[in-house]
C-alpha cells in the first residue's frame, strides 16, 4: 500500500473509524517515511452538527501537528438537481473531492471489516457477480484502505485504550439508509447464528477478492490476446466467465450499464451470431467468432415485390437486378463468361410458373442445392451475413417457393445438373 516518500491523505469524517486511522498513521509516519494530510468533506446535510464534525477534526488536526484541509459541498441541492439518492450524491461528491486533493497522492479510506461484510451483503442483494460480492478492494488506484480486515470493536478499543474521542453522525443511528439497515438488522440476525461472522467474512471476503484477482489476471491477458480496439477475435477459446469480464470491461469503458442477463445474451449471441442493441445506437455484433462494439444508425428498412423480367431491372435506389436465358449444352462455358462478376446460375426448365424478386418475409424457407435439408433463411442470415448488409437483401421465388436467396445461394430443385440446356443467369448490381 506505501513506500517510502509518499504522501498520504487521509479521509477524516470525524467518527471513530477514520479518527483511529489517522491515529494509527501518524503513530507509524516515522517508520513508514511517508508525510501524512487530513481531508475532511462537510457535505452540510446535518446544519450544526456537520459544522460540529468539521471543527472537531480540524482541532485534532491541530493538536496532532497534521495539514488539515476541509470542503464543503451541497449534497442535498445535487440530488436533487441531478435525481439521485442523497446517500449516492454523498459519495459521489465525496470522492470527487478525494481525487482532487490526492492528485499524485496516496488517498486513504477507513473501511474496515462491517464495512466490508455490509459492502458485500448490499451487493448481493441488488444483484452482483463476483466481484460485487468480494466487498471492497484493498487498493484502488491510489486509494488504499488500511484497517479493512479491522473490526469496529477492534477499532472502539483502539480509541479507548489511547482515550481518544470521536464524534458520532446521527444518520447513522436512522434506517433511512439501506447501509444502515443492514448494519442494524441484517447482521445482528447474522450474529445470531454465528457470533464471530465479522471476524470469519474477513477470510470469506479476502478468498473472494483472491479468486477474483486470478480471474481478472486471466481476464487481463484474455484482452491482450484478443482485443483490438472496440473488438475481440478469438475470445470462444476462453471459459465463459472470461468472456463475460472481457465484454463487461467493453461496456464499462464506454459508460453503457449492463446486467448478469445482458452479459449472458453477450456471450451466447458471440457463440451463434447476431447483433444486440445495448445503448440507444450502439450494437454488439458477432460475427465468426469475433465480436465487436459498433454504432448502427437507423435506416428504413427496404421493402421491394415485383415480377423478375430479362435484361437489366432497377429495384430501389442504388440496386438493379440483371437477368438473363442462356442456352447452352456447358454449365463451365456459362461460369467462364460470368466470372468476374458475382452471378447465380439456374436451371430455367425447373422453375415453376412465374419468377418474384423481392426482400425477405417473415417465414422464409429454402432448401439449398446439395443439402437433404430445409433451412430457415433468418438462421442463414445470422450465420452468413454481417448485420450492416442484411437491408435489401434480394431473394427469387416462383410458385413452389424460395428458389435464391442473395449472398446464400440457390434452392436444390433448381439447381443445374448435366442435363440442363436452358440457364438462368441472375446478378444483382449494386452501387
Amino acid at each position: 500500500m506505501l513506500k517510502q516518500g509518499d504522501t498520504v491523505v487521509c479521509g477524516l469524517s470525524g467518527g471513530a473509524d477514520s479518527v483511529a486511522l489517522l491515529l494509527v498513521l501518524d503513530e507509524l509516519k516515522e517508520k513508514l517515511g511517508i508525510r501524512l494530510e487530513a481531508l475532511h468533506v462537510n457535505h452540510c446535510i446535518r446544519g450544526e452538527e456537520s459544522d460540529r464534525d468539521e471543527r472537531f477534526c480540524s482541532e485534532l488536526c491541530s493538536r496532532l501537528g497534521i495539514t488539515f484541509h476541509s470542503e464543503k459541498c451541497d449534497v442535498t441541492g445535487t440530488a436533487r438537481e441531478i435525481g439521485r439518492s442523497t446517500e449516492e450524491t454523498a459519495r459521489m461528491l465525496r470522492y470527487d473531492i478525494f481525487s482532487a486533493y490526492s492528485k499524485g497522492k496516496k488517498l486513504a479510506t477507513a473501511h474496515n471489516a462491517n464495512d466490508n461484510l455490509e459492502t458485500a451483503l448490499l451487493n448481493l442483494a441488488r444483484g452482483s457477480g463476483l466481484k460485487g460480492i468480494a466487498g471492497i478492494p484493498c487498493i484502488r488506484g491510489n486509494i488504499i484502505r488500511p484497517i479493512l480486515t479491522v473490526t469496529r470493536d477492534e477499532i472502539v478499543s483502539f480509541l479507548k485504550d489511547r482515550g481518544q474521542s470521536h464524534v458520532t453522525d446521527s444518520t447513522n443511528l436512522s434506517d433511512d439508509y439501506t447501509r444502515n439497515r443492514i448494519r442494524h438488522h441484517i447482521i445482528p440476525l447474522m450474529q445470531e447464528i454465528n457470533g464471530s461472522v465479522i471476524e470469519t467474512s474477513v477470510n470469506t471476503l479476502s478468498a473472494l477478492r483472491e479468486e477474483n484477482s486470478l480471474i481478472e489476471s486471466l481476464t487481463d491477458e484474455a484482452c491482450s490476446k484478443c482485443r483490438s480496439g472496440s473488438s475481440f477475435t478469438g475470445l470462444t477459446e476462453y471459459p465463459p466467465v472470461i468472456r463475460k469480464r472481457c465484454i463487461a470491461r467493453l461496456l464499462s469503458e464506454n459508460n453503457i450499464p449492463y446486467s448478469f442477463k445482458r452479459l449472458e445474451e453477450a456471450d451466447e449471441l458471440l457463440l451463434r451470431n447476431g447483433k444486440l442493441n445495448v445503448s440507444d445506437d450502439l450494437f454488439l455484433i458477432a460475427e465468426n467468432g469475433k465480436i465487436r462494439l459498433s454504432s448502427i444508425k437507423s435506416q428504413e428498412e427496404i421493402s421491394y415485390y415485383g415480377s423478375l423480367e430479362m435484361g437489366v431491372k432497377k429495384l430501389y435506389d442504388g440496386c438493379s437486378v440483371y437477368c438473363e436465358r442462356v442456352e447452352c449444352d456447358n454449365l463451365k462455358k456459362i461460369e467462364a463468361v460470368h466470372k468476374n462478376s458475382t452471378f447465380y446460375i439456374m436451371d430455367y426448365d425447373k422453375i415453376r410458373g412465374k419468377l418474384i424478386v423481392r426482400t425477405r418475409i417473415y417465414g422464409d424457407k429454402i432448401k439449398l442445392k446439395g443439402r437433404n435439408f430445409t433451412s430457415s433463411v433468418k438462421k442463414l442470415i445470422n450465420e452468413k451475413i454481417p448485420s450492416e448488409k442484411r437491408n435489401g437483401l434480394l431473394f427469387l421465388e416462383d410458385e413452389e417457393g424460395t428458389v435464391l436467396a442473395e449472398e446464400i445461394g440457390i434452392a436444390d430443385r433448381t439447381a443445374p445438373d448435366e442435363n440442363t440446356s436452358a440457364f438462368l443467369v441472375i446478378s444483382f448490381i449494386r452501387s
